[in-house]
């Protein structure tokens, strides 16, 4: 989907409020993309070990695990998935932190559809430009 490759890809959206996780589903699955959403992080932590993504949206603060540990764990499970943290608390210090430790979008709630679309967009054609 969206790519040069052909390829399609996979993205996971995890956030703790289950509707945000349903429309991003819903979107992302209409463009081509195979979606799984999760409320609970350490279950998308454990289908993600099963059998990585390619992409990750993920809400900051959750339950379990908020973003950023969210974001170590999908690193360490493939350095090359994009993720992405959706946040109402788009924070500087936390946004840099993010960004140091990999993060591939910052985004702040409430965001435009077209912002996470744009940001998915994106990652795709980096995960492109790197194969």
């Amino acid at each position: 989907m969206g790519s040069n490759s052909g390829k399609i890809y996979r993205l996971l959206v995890i956030d703790d409020e289950s509707i945000v996780g349903k429309r991003l589903s819903q979107i992302f699955t209409r463009m081509g993309y195979v979606v799984e959403a999760y409320v609970d992080p350490v279950q998308a932590l454990a289908a993600a070990a099963r059998e990585p993504f390619d992409i990750v949206v993920t809400d900051l603060k959750m339950q379990g695990l908020d973003g950023l540990e969210v974001l170590r764990g999908i690193k360490k499970i493939n350095a090359a998935t994009r993720v992405i943290i959706i946040t109402g608390y788009a924070e500087m210090d936390t946004a840099d932190t993010a960004f140091s430790e990999g993060v591939f979008d910052f985004i702040a709630k409430p965001f435009r559809l077209d912002e996470i679309k744009d940001a998915i967009l994106r990652a795709v054609a980096d995960l492109d430009g790197k194969r």
